[in-house]
């Protein structure tokens, strides 16, 4: 009879080959969608695949750290829609200042941290509400978001903080992203450059196993609870303890040189991500 230990040892085993079995069928039926696609583009449009696999390379290229993962993700995954975007990104760039990914608060323009650092003073102020009011409804919940506007349009909510619902001249996403324990994200992309994304960390606990990562950078909130850096970038959020996280979560448009330009983008974007929100949030409670 085979001792208790080694039954488990080989139970583990087991399981990590045949999680190491699904993710290889995963990726090779990836692989072959893919290769698919590209033979009919290359066949029907091969112009137009071409520029599009041009952007999407120059797109990947600002990473500092690409991996076959990053790739893979982008072109076969959940960053499909980064890369169909990835022209209007392109141009987005040429109309913006200096994008560096990663951004600290001086690093903005003063009427964009002025904005910020009222939204982030309310959200203190009012933690305990939030508190209380996530408790409520978040139950079970791997991850909740209590909105107060959404691309610039008023979200219906039973707490009221005025400075978080009122209309700003650069934040136009303004919530709470809460993880419950020992939750995280996979590697994503946001799929628009009109906007930075801004987190604010309401009461970072002292671990290092609570961050955020984004390209090639790991962000530790017990560092800085104020994180801003362009979500176009693959990332990923990590809360490996056993308390709840909650962050402020804002989207500010970048800082420009076509202000009306932008401003008319956004009400676009708001118009389309809108019905969208549900499909980008899947994994995500909504609370009022």
């Amino acid at each position: 009879m085979r001792p208790p230990k080694r039954r488990t040892r080989h139970k583990l085993r087991s399981k990590r080959v045949q999680n190491m079995n699904k993710d290889t069928r995963k990726r090779l039926r990836r692989l072959g969608i893919f290769t698919v696609v590209i033979l009919a583009g290359l066949y029907f449009v091969p112009y137009l695949l071409v520029f599009y696999l041009i952007c999407g390379a120059l797109d990947i290229a600002r990473h500092h750290k690409v991996t076959y993962d990053l790739v893979e993700k982008y072109f076969m995954g959940n960053g499909i829609l980064t890369w169909l975007l990835s022209p209007l990104n392109l141009l987005i760039d040429l109309f913006s200042r200096k994008n560096i990914g990663v951004f600290k608060l001086q690093d903005l323009p003063p009427e964009h941290r002025t904005e910020i650092e009222a939204c982030v003073a309310a959200f203190r102020t009012n933690g305990d509400l939030v508190k209380r009011r996530v408790a409520e409804t978040l139950g079970t919940s791997k991850r909740g978001m209590l909105t107060f506007r959404w691309f610039n349009r008023p979200q219906p909510s039973v707490i009221h903080i005025p400075e978080l619902e009122r209309e700003h001249r650069f934040i136009k996403t303004v919530a709470i992203s809460v993880f419950n324990t020992r939750e995280r994200t996979s590697w994503h992309f946001g799929p628009l450059r009109l906007t930075f994304r801004v987190l604010c960390n309401l009461d970072p606990i002292d671990s290092r196993d609570v961050y955020i990562r984004a390209d090639d950078k790991i962000h530790y909130w017990v560092d800085d609870p104020l994180f801003i850096f362009d979500d176009t970038f693959f990332h990923c959020s990590i809360n490996d303890v056993d308390q709840v996280r909650y962050c402020l979560f804002m989207d500010i448009v970048r800082p420009n040189r076509a202000q009306g330009m932008f401003d008319r983008a956004v009400d676009i974007a708001a118009f389309i991500s809108g019905s969208l929100k549900t499909m980008f949030y899947k994994n995500w409670s909504f609370i009022r």
